[in-house]
């Protein structure tokens, strides 16, 4: 269950970052920013203390090799698919919401990995140990 909470946040950021339905941050800052400039830096601060610390956790668990491994292989998930013809890709939303899946399955898999190492090693991350 631990995986899925973590992921599922994962794509609640990027999504409430971009999407492309008109509910997200972006499109508000670009149509109502500059009204309420004061809840749109706050918002925006929230949104990047929540980024940091998944890239950081992504890049301290799985590195920046690991990230494009992943997104390598949901690319190739993706291709086997549209070969497949199980999946069209001439719908631009239907796009966009494979791009935010592919990122937020990078960070999900990236914010679980130590959890996911210890488990299979029985070794805990020097990042672990309690001093």
């Amino acid at each position: 269950m631990g995986f899925l909470a973590r992921w599922f946040f994962a794509l609640g950021l990027l999504a409430a970052t971009y999407n492309p339905t008109e509910y997200n941050y972006v499109q508000w800052v670009t149509q109502y920013g500059s009204q309420n400039l004061s809840i749109a830096v706050l918002a925006g601060l929230l949104l990047l203390i929540a980024y940091i610390i998944y890239l950081r956790a992504t890049l301290r668990s799985i590195g920046g090799i690991g990230m494009v491994l992943i997104l390598a292989v949901v690319g190739a998930m993706l291709w086997v698919a549209y070969d497949l013809g199980l999946l069209r890709l001439d719908n631009r939303n239907v796009n966009t919401w494979l791009g935010l899946i592919a990122l937020s399955l990078v960070l999900g898999i990236g914010l679980n990995w130590s959890h996911v190492r210890r488990r299979l090693s029985g070794q805990a991350d020097m990042d672990d140990v309690d001093e």
